[in-house]
């Protein structure tokens, strides 16, 4: 009998190696991406209550390249690293990967560029450099890049930094007059505010802004330790980019045009 038991016990440590190595083996089925519903053209909700946009359809064609099933898991910001820690979703689906968000997180390869502009009303002669900021009111979305940057290298100088949770409510600040001016992505503001009959008095006032906080491309982000995750999803991108697929989603979205903005 103990000769059965020892012997027992010598190939249960074995049976468990197995289990969790067959475990951890299994094809992915799912991928759980976290994204933040107000930014079109990049990710929003139609009439219908659907999701749509440029990162959505990228995320469902790397899905689709990959055999799985995307689930969208809504936000209210786009970095929520601490859900992302704790499993609620599998990765963040477009976001800026600067220098101080990969000490956090993984990046994919870039999916596309963007650049960064300072809006305001045509007449009001601001550029976007601290002296001519001085004393007005820039508004920027809590917990973005572009928050970061300007709380960083505006604020000091004097420049009032008003935060705001959702892009509608920014908007309506700027076109009231409670802000002077918006740090915002290039398509976003244009699709918010320029390209609407409320955008008229408004246009990008002075150069592109550059910065590491601020980033210059977009990415999906994901927990450090999902490497096998990463692999597979520059994979997958790669095999769009390949198959012209990639570039049927952006052509619509006309990225391009936006750098060529004076």
């Amino acid at each position: 009998m103990l000769k059965q038991l020892c012997a027992a016990f010598a190939v249960l440590p074995l049976f468990v190696m197995f289990s969790t190595a067959t475990a951890s083996d299994q094809p992915r089925r799912e991928i759980r991406f976290a994204v933040a519903a107000h930014f079109p053209p990049f990710q929003s909700r139609n009439q219908q209550g659907q999701l749509v946009g440029l990162n959505i359809e990228l995320g469902n064609a790397l899905c689709v390249q990959l055999n799985v099933h995307c689930t969208w898991v809504d936000q209210v910001v786009m970095e929520n690293f601490p859900a992302l820690e704790a499993r609620q979703f599998d990765a963040i689906m477009g976001m800026a990967p600067t220098l101080a968000r990969r000490q956090w997180v993984s990046f994919t390869d870039d999916l596309y560029p963007i650049t960064t502009r300072l809006v305001a009303r045509k007449s009001s002669g601001l550029t976007p450099d601290r002296r001519s900021l001085k004393g007005k009111r820039v508004g920027v979305l809590v917990k973005s890049n572009r928050e970061a940057f300007a709380l960083s290298q505006w604020a000091p100088a004097g420049v009032i930094i008003e935060s705001f949770w959702l892009n509608d409510q920014l908007v309506r600040s700027l076109v009231e007059g409670d802000i002077d001016a918006t740090l915002q992505g290039s398509a976003e503001i244009r699709a918010a505010l320029l390209d609407t009959p409320y955008g008229l008095d408004f246009d990008f006032v002075g150069p592109v802004v550059s910065a590491d906080l601020l980033g210059n491309s977009v990415a999906i982000a994901m927990r450090k330790t999902d490497t096998a995750l990463l692999s597979e999803l520059n994979h997958a991108l790669e095999q769009l980019m390949q198959n012209g697929e990639y570039q049927r989603i952006l052509a619509p979205y006309r990225l391009n045009a936006l750098h060529s903005c004076p």
